[in-house]
């Protein structure tokens, strides 16, 4: 409790807190922005073969001649007739039909542009045989985002959070700004790689950041509020999609804003916490002593010293440097426990979640609909999830809200297909849930692990989440075995893992730990605890066989 008390004397959540977290916070709402760009900057319009260039289309009933019809009685969309066909068309099932043969587009598409006026799949031809391209984009983001949170999640550890969030937001914006104007798909997927990189070490870096200097029993809500952000950063999205259609409009509109970020991140303290476990005890001393007079606590921060901070933080200066290689958690027991159990949740999280966010067209409706009512299902689905994570504990919120949202998942594989009104409500709730989960899974994560590693430790935990999300479109690839296989394997997944929460301890109203020890002492403190409450209950017992034997 050491830190914790050093953080109410100085003010406990002060003005400085408040301000922090709230500036820390607020780029978040471009996190939802950036995540799900896709869904709308690779949107695919209805689309059909464009005719040889010396067609006219002014004329009648000249551009159909071209088009054979599927059997639903559209015109294919990678399909076209060799010459013209005189009078209706008529159904085309396979290469060639009772009046011509067909061949592919080699004049390129024309697009339905009054939804989406540009696109990268219209302005760089990503359908029929180069759709796989259009998914290629989504994937390379996460590979960024895997890179981001293995890269600086160790390196956060090592130079400080503030450090790694000022060069996050720089990256964010100019490779955002960049892929806005990029000239060719190859650019835009390198810039949009980079993109990924940042952001998941912004992510991981903010919450870490406003984790370290918030009390204990703030920290369930700035979790939440973190959370309510992101999720606010989904209605954001919409509104602004459909307000610029164009995506290089779009793409640069959600980008430049991090170049802001990045002049006020100056300003943000670094963590006293990590100071302390590098061993920097003049730099611990300077902050804790800046926020006091931010806080307009001046008496308390003069009464801090070399001395008082030697004595209170002796565990951080001892520990603190000695064990902070990403290889500790797998060659350390207890760590062990905690890598490879939060490693199933982060996965299952991430591969249900991005399952069923990622095909938003695949819902019948208006895209931009659904995204509002993703969006909006958030917000009551944290709030059950905060009063859960703060009354009953993170295990049990976190191990409901991964089994409840499988559940639906599994529930909406075997609802038949064309019941749109019920497939789309249990894909709602069982996206709340997952919201709800990764609400929980980020605060616990950070609460479980040591100060020392603690940014390994969910630079690591994001690491597993991003595998999850790279793997899930392989998955949705299945659909040609069995149209609902790929929502079978979304739902058992999160099933699966939630039984993992079980060999996980409980975090609430605990102090965060700052050394391995801290965590070998609370194991210990938990059994210690279950053995004197059975010896209580052993005690009664004798009492009772005492008696009957002397009757």
């Amino acid at each position: 409790m050491a830190f914790n008390d050093l953080l109410k004397q100085v003010g406990g959540v002060g003005r400085f807190q408040k301000i922090q977290v709230l500036l820390v916070i607020f780029p978040f709402l471009l996190m939802a922005s950036h995540n799900t760009l896709q869904n709308f900057t690779a949107a695919i319009p209805t689309h059909h073969c464009r005719p040889p260039a010396n067609t006219n289309l002014s004329k009648d009933g000249e551009l159909e001649a071209w088009l054979p019809r599927n059997r639903q009685g559209r015109p294919e969309s990678c399909l076209r007739f060799t010459f013209p066909q005189q009078g209706p068309p008529f159904p085309n099932g396979t290469e060639t039909n009772s009046t011509g043969v067909t061949e592919p587009c080699t004049d390129g598409w024309i697009y339905d542009n009054s939804t989406f006026p540009s696109t990268i799949v219209t302005e760089w031809d990503l359908v029929c045989s180069h759709r796989a391209l259009r998914q290629l984009a989504q994937s390379l983001y996460m590979v960024g985002v895997l890179l981001g949170a293995m890269v600086f999640g160790s390196l956060s550890d090592r130079l400080g959070r503030q450090k790694v969030l000022i060069l996050n937001y720089l990256q964010t914006a100019v490779s955002g700004t960049c892929a806005a104007f990029a000239p060719n798909f190859s650019v835009y997927c390198v810039f949009r790689l980079l993109s990924g990189m940042s952001l998941s070490g912004i992510v991981l870096n903010s919450i870490t950041l406003n984790v370290e200097w918030m009390p204990i029993h703030t920290r369930a809500f700035v979790g939440t509020l973190m959370g309510y952000t992101y999720s606010m950063g989904q209605f954001l999205l919409a509104g602004i999609a459909y307000a610029v259609p164009h995506w290089r409009h779009l793409q640069l509109l959600v980008s430049l804003p991090f170049f802001a970020f990045f002049i006020y991140s100056w300003f943000f303290i670094e963590s006293a916490r990590w100071h302390a476990s590098s061993g920097r005890l003049d730099l611990t001393l300077r902050a804790l002593q800046r926020v006091a007079w931010i806080n307009g606590k001046q008496e308390e921060g003069a009464k801090l010293s070399m001395e008082v901070l030697r004595a209170s933080l002796q565990k951080e200066l001892t520990m603190g440097k000695s064990q902070a290689s990403a290889m500790e958690l797998l060659r350390c027991p207890a760590l062990r426990r905690l890598f490879l159990c939060l490693s199933m949740l982060w996965f299952a999280t991430s591969f249900a979640y991005y399952g069923l966010v990622m095909d938003l067209q695949g819902f019948g409706v208006s895209i931009y609909l659904i995204q509002v009512i993703f969006g909006a299902v958030d917000l009551p689905a944290k709030l059950v999830g905060f009063l859960v994570i703060n009354y009953l504990g993170r295990r049990p919120a976190q191990m409901a809200s991964l089994l409840l949202a499988g559940i639906c998942i599994l529930v909406n594989g075997v609802v038949p297909q064309d019941q749109y009104i019920v497939r789309t409500s249990f894909a709602v709730l069982g996206k709340g849930c997952l919201a709800s989960s990764f609400n929980c899974i980020f605060l616990y994560t950070g609460e479980l692990y040591p100060t020392m590693i603690r940014q390994t430790g969910l630079g690591m935990g994001s690491t597993m989440a991003r595998v999850g999300s790279i793997v899930s479109p392989l998955v949705s690839m299945t659909s040609e075995l069995y149209s609902s296989l790929p929502l079978f394997i979304y739902g058992a997944v999160p099933v699966a893992a939630s039984t993992a929460t079980a060999l996980l301890p409980e975090t609430l109203g605990q102090p965060l730990p700052d050394t391995v020890q801290d965590i070998e002492s609370r194991r210990k403190g938990n059994r210690n605890r279950l053995q004197q409450e059975q010896q209580k209950q052993m005690v009664p017992l004798q009492a009772s066989a005492g008696e009957k034997n002397r009757l």
